[in-house]
Parts: C-alpha cells; sequence; structure tokens
C-alpha cells in the first residue's frame, strides 16, 4: 500500500509539472491497435509522449491521446541501451508486447544517439506466444 501511495504522489507531481510545460521534446505515434499503458488501456488513436519529469531515479512520461482517448503517466522502470538496430536506422520508436490480441507498451526509446530506451513493466500476458510490434515516433512541438 506504502508503494501504491507513493507512486501516486509521484504521478500527481509529474501531472503539476506537466501542466505547466511544453516541450520540444513532444513525440508523436499512431497506434494502429488498443494497448495497455501502465494501469490504463488506451484505444488506438495519435498519441504524443514526452517527458514528465526526471526528478527521481526513475524519469516519468507522459502518454496523451489525441481527443478525448485519455492519458497515462508511465514510471520507467529500466534504463538500457537501444536495439543496434534501431541504433543505426536512428529515429524514436515505441515498441509493444503483444499475445492473444492483447497489447502493451514495452519500451520506449527518443532516437537521440547515446540516449537510453526506458522498459515499462509488462501486465502478465498468458501463455500466449509474444511478439513484439515496433511503432514509429515523429518529433513535433506540444501544443
Amino acid at each position: 500500500m506504502k508503494k501504491l501511495t507513493t507512486s501516486l504522489m509521484i504521478a500527481t507531481a509529474a501531472l503539476v509539472v506537466v501542466a505547466g510545460v511544453a516541450s520540444a521534446q513532444t513525440l508523436t505515434a499512431q497506434i494502429p491497435f488498443e494497448f495497455r499503458a501502465g494501469n490504463r488501456v488506451m484505444p488506438a488513436g495519435t498519441y504524443q509522449v514526452g517527458l514528465a519529469s526526471s526528478v527521481s531515479s526513475a524519469p516519468l512520461f507522459l502518454l496523451r491521446g489525441d481527443y478525448s482517448r485519455g492519458s497515462a503517466i508511465l514510471v520507467a522502470q529500466a534504463r538500457e541501451d537501444p536495439r543496434k538496430a534501431w541504433a543505426a536506422e536512428g529515429g524514436a520508436k515505441l515498441e509493444f508486447a503483444c499475445a492473444g490480441g492483447r497489447c502493451a507498451l514495452a519500451e520506449l526509446w527518443d532516437g537521440f544517439r547515446g540516449g537510453p530506451a526506458y522498459r515499462f513493466r509488462l501486465p502478465e500476458m498468458g501463455k500466449d506466444d509474444i511478439h513484439m510490434a515496433v511503432i514509429p515516433l515523429q518529433r513535433g512541438k506540444a501544443e
């Protein structure tokens, strides 16, 4: 319960930070399937992704849908080097783990050479074969 309360306080603080900040680091993706981001199920659509806060050891990201698709605050679980193929190709990416018709956001890389990729906690995916879906992110100014 203490961990949940701490997470909620961090998320609330991040929302306050995000509300007043328009960042040039916003990335946009067209996600063609329903997916889980953190504890939320998000419909297919256009989403903006941006760094909400990096004041703690775990960066917080804001995933915000266009129109009324909702939003989610995501806590990065681990930093790691981006895949060699991603680094060679360049360009920001979102990666989703999919199984049994369900997908969940697994990883984000902002496309900056030398920058880390961020991995997110996945829900239980069951015993179905898991495949990965990679969606490119486009750079753009925040609204």
